[in-house]
């Protein structure tokens, strides 16, 4: 992951104790686009004080809940070495985000806390559905809304382009949590591999996973039915299913 910090001309921020402090604003991003996230900011910051730059010397942790997670009040909000820690804003089967100094002491800020691999972090959103990154999310491909970003705190339908976009029409596909029942085959499967029913019809197509899971954009009309990819002489079964967090309406 990339981490930037924003300086802005003073005003009151939660990333600082004091509102005469010069206020920061972080912004998380994959790491493969920070050049080109970096460059595209600076086009738009015309005449105003603002400094765009990499942090490097801050660390960005997920924490994850276990499988009887506690409360969450339970966890500090704020603690030396700790920036940040607030719960994930895209849903809360996601746990918390950590900022933490470079070489901070996970278990001083999180009592108990366990340091796993990043994988468990990618197979733990790919149960949940949950996109992140250019591989789940293509630039110019990717649509918000088939995104589930509305979801997730991402689109807001009361300012900018998107007011009244909700009322224009059904969302017939979207992003969705996918298994490989069977073993995998020796080859990985390749994103942007088209999913076809038993029938033939096609279905959607993968996006990115690891291991026996990943994520797919899928037609809904066809979410509950035997899925599969052709892959070179093997047909490769998968089945998708509905997040648990989803709005109920959105199930159906």
């Amino acid at each position: 992951m990339g981490r930037f910090l924003g300086r802005t001309e003073p005003s009151a921020s939660p990333l600082h104790g004091s509102t005469a402090e010069e206020p920061h604003i972080l912004l998380e991003c994959d790491s493969s686009v920070l050049d080109s996230i970096q460059k595209h900011l600076k086009l738009y910051k015309i005449r105003r004080k603002v400094t765009i730059a990499p942090c490097p010397d801050l660390s960005l942790w997920a924490v994850i809940p276990g499988e009887q997670p506690g409360d969450a009040s339970s966890l500090p909000k704020c603690a030396d070495p700790a920036l940040l820690l607030t719960p994930d804003p895209r849903a809360e089967v996601m746990g918390w985000r950590l900022i933490a100094k470079k070489g901070a002491n996970l278990s001083e800020i999180i009592p108990g806390s366990q340091v796993g691999d990043v994988q468990d972090y990618h197979r733990h959103r790919y149960k949940q559905g949950i996109p992140e990154g250019v591989k789940d999310l293509p630039p110019g491909v990717a649509l918000p809304l088939e995104s589930n970003l509305a979801f997730m705190n991402g689109i807001s339908f009361t300012k900018g382009c998107y007011i009244g976009t909700h009322h224009m029409g059904v969302i017939r596909k979207r992003l969705l949590p996918v298994s490989f029942p069977e073993p995998l085959p020796a080859a990985a499967i390749p994103e942007g591999a088209e999913i076809l029913t038993e029938s033939g019809k096609r279905a959607g197509k993968f996006r990115a996973g690891g291991g026996e899971l990943g994520i797919a954009l899928l037609r809904l009309a066809h979410v509950n039915e035997p899925l599969c990819i052709n892959l070179g002489g093997d047909r490769v079964k998968l089945k998708a299913a509905t997040p648990q967090w989803w709005p109920k309406a959105a199930a159906k």
